[in-house]
């Protein structure tokens, strides 16, 4: 009971410093108002429907995903755990944007990631496959090296090559969808964590400087738009997913094209300090994206 309670008080303060008290990151956002958004905060309502309404303030899908595009989506899909675990991406999140992907006119939505257990249980048990065929996109495995292609990092500071998927270079448009989730190793995962589903050797960061390999990855190639599920949140015991009981229900969710940004903010939600995420520093550092969430237009909205 006192460690429920103190994953409720902890994700109680995220919720109010993620959207918009005096302490947290949009109280004081945006003293000169814009025409667009940076980056949009939502609470409240389902996951499909934060989806649906955030990405409609940042002018639609239409903005990011062109007529016989074709789109490459990265959930979190590592664990052979349910979606009540909270150690994936919400499948429900995922079938809203395919489907809007092609909506907006899409050629070829592909959806993979380069799981830790076994992938057709990961993708199956996490209810992303399901989701993926139902929207009519393409489910896709991570663990054929074969579909890896070397690259150079010319601007890494540890990760100066590493075997990335071919979708990732290949896709017009590169959609990142990771789950804000406690990390063993991190302390908090979240979008630039979620890369590592990206690459086929994952070892080598934990080898030779883990949060700086997870700041350079992005160096290659950003995504284009990053999507925070923080419908369910997993504040103990990360990343594996082994009970609900680890969880709590936060009903919130982040999008923006800044990867650093988006990182930041989710840190807080969370209920934790950026400063104390050696990865964000170390991504600003490399020319990611920003930490200083108060010269940022975010748009909070509710449901």
């Amino acid at each position: 009971m006192e460690r429920r309670n103190f994953i409720k008080n902890s994700i109680g303060a995220g919720i109010a410093i993620g959207f918009g008290l005096k302490t947290g990151i949009a109280g004081n956002l945006s003293k000169i108002k814009k025409d667009t958004y940076d980056m949009v905060a939502i609470k409240g309502g389902e996951a499909e429907d934060m989806f649906e309404k955030g990405i409609a303030s940042l002018g639609g899908m239409k903005s990011f995903v062109k007529p016989n595009q074709t789109v490459v989506i990265k959930p979190n899909i590592a664990w052979d755990t349910p979606p009540e675990n909270g150690a994936n991406t919400n499948p429900k999140l995922v079938y809203q944007i395919v489907k809007q992907c092609y909506d907006a006119g899409a050629k070829k939505v592909y959806v993979f990631d380069n799981t830790c257990n076994n992938w057709q249980k990961c993708y199956k048990n996490s209810g992303i496959e399901d989701a993926v065929k139902k929207a009519g996109g393409l489910i896709v495995t991570g663990k054929d090296g074969g579909m890896y292609q070397e690259v150079e990092l010319k601007n890494a500071k540890k990760l100066y090559k590493t075997k990335i998927h071919e979708l990732i270079l290949s896709s017009d448009v590169f959609i990142n969808v990771p789950v804000l989730k406690d990390h063993s190793s991190t302390t908090v995962s979240c979008a630039m964590k979620n890369l590592m589903g990206i690459v086929w050797d994952r070892n080598y960061y934990h080898k030779n400087g883990l949060s700086q390999c997870i700041a350079d990855c992005p160096t290659y190639r950003k995504p284009d738009l990053n999507i925070v599920d923080a419908y369910r949140v997993m504040k103990t015991n990360g990343p594996r997913g082994i009970s609900p009981d680890n969880c709590i229900t936060m009903k919130a969710q982040l999008i923006s094209t800044d990867i650093i940004a988006i990182d930041t903010a989710a840190v807080q939600l969370f209920g934790m300090n950026p400063v104390d995420i050696s990865y964000l520093s170390k991504g600003q550092s490399n020319g990611l994206g920003t930490m200083d969430l108060k010269s940022l237009n975010i748009n909070r909205l509710s449901i």
